[in-house]
């Protein structure tokens, strides 16, 4: 990662992230303003005016950011989620257009699922209907990480016998967004219902790898959420851990530090350990990513599988060992409590994440 990125996500988040969260929004020019620096999609290619990083090092930019607010990583998650899409789906006419887009301050969704098509996404019923030159979107779609903030939603739906992705303008009519209310974790993140009332598009603003079964479209952008996810609660683990090791350093109780009681220091021991298993999770996937490995989507599930469970886990340690200090509402560690959770259900619940493991392992073993 370039010197100069962990310190600019440190100097503009700054101590704003517990206000953040309690207020359930961050500053969309702030958003903006990070966008059009390249860094909520930093692997875009500088040719389209993003930063080109490497999976790794666009790795540790989440988990940076992560670390300081998981409403952000989310944002940045969305943003690359969507500009990987578009790479990956569009054709060189709509990367140059789009990718130049996210790069240059707009801001992005991905829109996956609806209130009948959470893990099971070969259910989704929205619609991309063809109609002469220009193309119909209809359909709901539920709990959209930054869709809140998004400039255009990219909305993987039904297309004739197959499924496509489409870029969808959140001015456009017929496109309502409304905001998630009072979401248990990533409050500032932007989690919204988008209602697609018969939108009418140019009939290019679908991706061009349209026709394509479902699961294997999809699967190439969550490949992206997954890896990104998993970065992002590597960052959670980093931020326990400071925390817990730093208040049980200060903390004296029974006439020891309470990092010399051996019940606490168990605690912390953990901590570490969840920390340093997910980051190497995470460096394996995002080795394979970079090497374009047919491995590259069962690691990132693995990452995240990995990853988002130590998270969850860790976060519960750290207020434990916290204790009444840590259970305030913004406090660091009880934000991260709450975030960590939805990193067990989001792009793939822990359930799932196992299912598409044990498959691996039958193929594979």
């Amino acid at each position: 990662m370039p010197d100069d990125l962990a310190p600019l996500v440190t100097e503009t988040v700054g101590d704003a992230a517990d206000g953040w969260d309690t207020a359930g929004a961050i500053p969309v020019e702030l958003l903006r303003g990070l966008g059009a620096k390249g860094v909520l999609c930093a692997e875009v290619a500088a040719e389209h005016g993003g930063l080109g990083l490497s999976g790794a090092a666009n790795g540790e930019l989440t988990a940076h950011t992560g670390a300081l607010c998981s409403s952000l990583r989310s944002v940045m998650t969305s943003q690359g989620m969507a500009a990987w899409t578009i790479q990956r789906l569009g054709d060189r006419a709509q990367r140059a257009e789009h990718l130049a887009r996210l790069t240059g301050g707009d801001l992005a969704a991905v829109a996956f699922s609806e209130p009948g098509a959470g893990s099971d996404l070969a259910a989704v019923a929205a619609e991309i209907r063809p109609d002469g030159d220009h193309v119909v979107v209809r359909g709901v779609k539920t709990w959209i990480t930054a869709a809140a903030y998004a400039d255009v939603v990219v909305v993987f739906g039904r297309y004739g016998g197959g499924a496509a992705a489409v870029v969808v303008p959140t001015s456009a009519p017929g496109v309502r967004v409304e905001r998630v209310p009072s979401p248990m974790g990533c409050r500032a993140a932007g989690h919204s219902t988008v209602t697609l009332d018969d939108v009418r598009l140019p009939a290019d603003a679908v991706l061009a790898a349209a026709g394509q079964p479902i699961t294997m479209l999809t699967t190439i952008a969550l490949t992206y959420g997954r890896l990104s996810v998993a970065w992002g609660c590597v960052g959670i683990l980093r931020a326990c851990l400071s925390a817990a090791v730093g208040h049980a350093k200060r903390r004296e109780q029974f006439g020891a530090r309470l990092l010399d009681h051996q019940l606490v220091a168990r605690h912390v021991a953990e901590l570490y350990v969840a920390e340093r298993t997910a980051t190497h999770a995470c460096a394996e996937a995002a080795a394979a990513w970079d090497a374009r490995s047919p491995r590259q989507a069962a690691a990132a599930v693995l990452a995240k599988h990995v990853a988002s469970g130590n998270a969850a886990r860790g976060a519960a340690s750290a207020v434990q060992v916290l204790a009444s200090a840590g259970a305030v509402d913004g406090h660091v560690v009880a934000r991260a409590y709450r975030d960590a959770k939805l990193m067990e259900i989001i792009e793939g619940s822990t359930e799932i994440s196992q299912l598409i493991l044990a498959e691996h392992a039958a193929a594979t073993c």
